[in-house]
């Protein structure tokens, strides 16, 4: 682990944990919409590696610190630190921002300029996360096979569910999943599985019971997913990343900002809901257009200059700010 990260994963001063709260908010954001993963804000941001050791850190030796009720000795084992700050950002994203996108999301001009602007974040996210890897053939292999799998899982129409204990219990676990890799969204396999629409109105109206089935299939399964991964990182770098990489990159098919949609249907509120849409040209003479491209830039700037402060070696950045 680098020291910057040691240092993240044992925050000390206002500053860093001002960091890891904002680094949550903006993981938060990004699961709301659907499309966009909070994984690649993780990533994007530099807590990455630092998130998935901190999660596996859930291991039997902490079931029996906290058995034994060494209080301390866990604290220092799970990073709680770490963790808090970054679900305290995560959690005030969730519940400040849920309503104010939803409703971005029915708007038909709102939707184009914030998926314009996601879309801005995670071409960068590829570039920047891409060039920290070493290429070879068997990387490019898992770069197509991880795009291959996100392309599908993009475009797979919604289905209906009912909302039963033991159903939303399986969504948390698949959307927690999703959420912690980049370029596949949390949120939107929630909308595959038929369960968004229901959480996101249970979050807004703070119905609690389903809240709390869906956070605990959620917490059992991060801690299970966060030991495949961490295992991957540690033994196969490379190949890892190719494949984290190429996830982002099919997901591009489904945050390019503009669409047709061409098979819908009503909600259980009655509301009308886009289930398959197809990619199109965008209007190039409305200001939406010009306003699109402004946040799409945005948001390949600000990544790249994140990373550049970061890493000093940006492509975008380190012949403009040395």
């Amino acid at each position: 682990m680098k020291n910057e990260e040691l240092h993240l994963s044992r925050p000390q001063t206002p500053l860093q944990y001002l960091r890891l709260f904002f680094t949550g908010f903006a993981m938060g954001a990004a699961d709301i919409v659907p499309g966009v993963s909070g994984g690649t804000m993780a990533f994007i941001l530099g807590v990455y590696e630092t998130l998935i050791d901190a999660i596996k850190s859930f291991n039997l030796q902490a079931l029996r610190l906290a058995l034994r009720f060494k209080w301390g000795q866990l604290l220092d084992q799970v990073a709680f630190r770490f963790l808090v700050a970054l679900g305290l950002g995560l959690l005030s994203a969730i519940i400040l921002l849920s309503s104010f996108l939803s409703a971005t999301l029915d708007d038909a001009v709102g939707r184009v300029l914030l998926f314009a602007f996601f879309f801005g974040l995670v071409l960068a996210s590829i570039l920047t996360i891409g060039i920290k890897a070493r290429w070879s053939g068997s990387a490019a292999a898992a770069f197509v096979v991880g795009a291959g799998v996100a392309f599908v899982i993009v475009n797979i129409v919604p289905a209906e569910a009912d909302h039963s204990a033991p159903i939303l219990f399986l969504s948390g676990m698949v959307a927690i999943t999703a959420m912690i890799l980049p370029g596949i969204s949390g949120a939107f396999m929630l909308l595959i599985l038929g369960q968004y629409d229901y959480v996101l109105t249970a979050v807004s109206n703070r119905d609690l019971p389903p809240i709390i089935i869906v956070g605990l299939g959620a917490a059992v399964g991060i801690i299970a997913f966060s030991r495949v991964l961490s295992y991957l990182l540690k033994h196969y770098y490379d190949l890892t990343v190719a494949l984290l990489v190429g996830f982002m990159a099919g997901s591009l098919w489904k945050i390019y900002p503009w669409k047709e949609c061409l098979q819908s249907d009503f909600d259980r509120h009655g509301e009308y809901r886009c289930l398959l849409e197809r990619n199109i040209a965008p209007d190039t003479g409305s200001d939406a257009f010009l306003l699109a491209l402004i946040l799409l830039a945005a948001g390949f700037l600000l990544v790249n200059l994140l990373d550049h402060l970061q890493s000093r070696s940006n492509p975008v950045f380190r012949h403009i700010l040395r």
